[in-house]
């Protein structure tokens, strides 16, 4: 299995071309050299937009925008080394090609870690069981009773938001949580017994 982004080696690394050709790139490169910053600019912006296209086919995800950076600041450190004789876009394509060797290197250097077969789950049984006594003890009431000690003493819910929730008044809802937790405590205590 090959690394991840490369390819046959038949396939040959193509000269980026723009939709008017490789021309336009090397007017802008000539005029940025020239200190146009305008051109300048618009060159590496339409620069970026090839290099996304160029390492989103050969880099994974994660380092895309990383080697983009890498390449772009090796357009501005080089700049001075182009020649306008020549076709920007080869050149270009130079620089985008040794980037992207680096950013495959850099993921052999990376140091992996393996992941052990012993992680520490936290232990939730208590819980569980505590969760499962409660709604077995809270089935044994009234269904008014345990749909308000629900509301209010479980979800946190207020005597009147309870009280529009079920229907029942306000004075009611205090009743049934009163008398539904005084059920709950003396079976309890008779079952403790």
């Amino acid at each position: 299995m090959q690394p991840y982004g490369f390819e046959p080696v038949m396939q040959r690394l193509r000269a980026p071309t723009t939709g008017t050709g490789n021309c336009a790139w090397d007017v802008l490169m000539a005029a940025a050299q020239r200190g146009d910053a305008s051109a300048y600019h618009r060159l590496l912006s339409e620069v970026t937009m090839w290099l996304r296209r160029y390492y989103g086919r050969r880099v994974p995800p994660a380092m895309v925008d990383d080697t983009i950076q890498d390449a772009l600041i090796a357009v501005h450190k080089k700049r001075h080394t182009y020649d306008p004789s020549r076709p920007f876009g080869a050149w270009l394509a130079a620089i985008a090609r040794y980037k992207w060797i680096d950013a495959v290197r850099s993921l052999e250097a990376k140091p992996t870690e393996a992941l052990n077969d012993d992680i520490p789950v936290p232990d939730h049984e208590e819980a569980i069981t505590s969760a499962w006594s409660l709604e077995q003890l809270l089935t044994t009431l009234k269904p008014a009773q345990s749909q308000v000690i629900r509301l209010v003493k479980l979800q946190g819910l207020s005597i009147e938001e309870a009280s529009k929730a079920t229907g029942q008044s306000s004075a009611l809802v205090k009743v049934n949580i009163h008398r539904g937790l005084k059920r709950l405590t003396s079976l309890l205590r008779s079952e403790s017994c």
